[in-house]
């Protein structure tokens, strides 16, 4: 199980804001850091496909990002997420299973087990509308579950969480990395700190830092800050 990333570089005019970055992913969590504008979710939109890079390429296990059988691998949970605000939380998620390729009796299942696992199926039948910000989150984060990815990439998943629920989608996520690739990329360093098994530093397009948590001496967000004032 390897994601494969060469020399993936991704220019806008005269900003580069990803900067020739190689990196090979193994399985457990990686928490990337980096301030607003270091191009963490550029690089993120790239190993989802969704952004072409100007030059460098990235594979699973030799699989080319391009194709479809490298997306059938991938769960994402973008910053900014998309909902149907007049969808029931249930009709949301069998939504996003068709568009997955999963067949109804299957995604009905899977669904159920979804919505238990993020404390949603209580709600499942109301409208997303109703939903709180913490409750459309997990909603999120279900969806990125649908097709048991190999990939996961999670841009902001805690965002609008409470402290009950941040503990609970950690666990979550530790458990998913002892056998998954997973990209954590958030602004609560605690977070990180507690369920990252390596750690990712972003400035300036590039990484400046990558390394096992056990590493890096003391606290984890006095290192982070250290690194972003040099």
């Amino acid at each position: 199980m390897e994601l494969k990333v060469d020399r993936l570089t991704k220019q806008y005019k005269n900003k580069i804001a990803v900067d020739r970055i190689s990196i090979t992913l193994k399985k457990g969590v990686y928490g990337l850091l980096g301030a607003n504008g270091a191009g963490k979710t550029t690089w993120m939109r790239m190993l989802c496909g969704i952004l072409t890079p100007t030059s460098g390429t990235i594979s699973y296990d030799g699989i080319d990002v391009n194709t479809e059988e490298y997306r059938e691998l991938l769960g994402y949970l973008p910053q900014d997420f998309g909902y149907y605000p007049n969808f029931t939380g249930w009709d949301f998620l069998m939504y996003m299973a068709s568009l997955k390729g999963l067949d109804r009796k299957a995604a009905e299942q899977k669904i159920a087990e979804l919505l238990e696992l993020v404390s949603l199926s209580d709600i499942a039948k109301k409208k997303i509308k109703t939903y709180s910000g913490g409750m459309k989150q997990r909603l999120g984060i279900a969806q990125a579950l649908l097709n048991d990815p190999k990939i996961m990439i999670l841009d902001e998943p805690t965002a609008g969480l409470d402290p009950k629920e941040r503990v609970r989608f950690r666990n979550l996520i530790e458990e998913l990395g002892k056998d998954n690739i997973i990209i954590l990329s958030t602004h609560i360093v605690s977070d990180v700190d507690k369920i990252a098994d390596t750690i990712l530093v972003m400035k300036e397009g590039q990484l400046i830092f990558r390394g096992k948590r056990e590493e890096i001496e003391g606290d984890l967000e006095e290192f982070y800050l250290r690194g972003m004032e040099e």
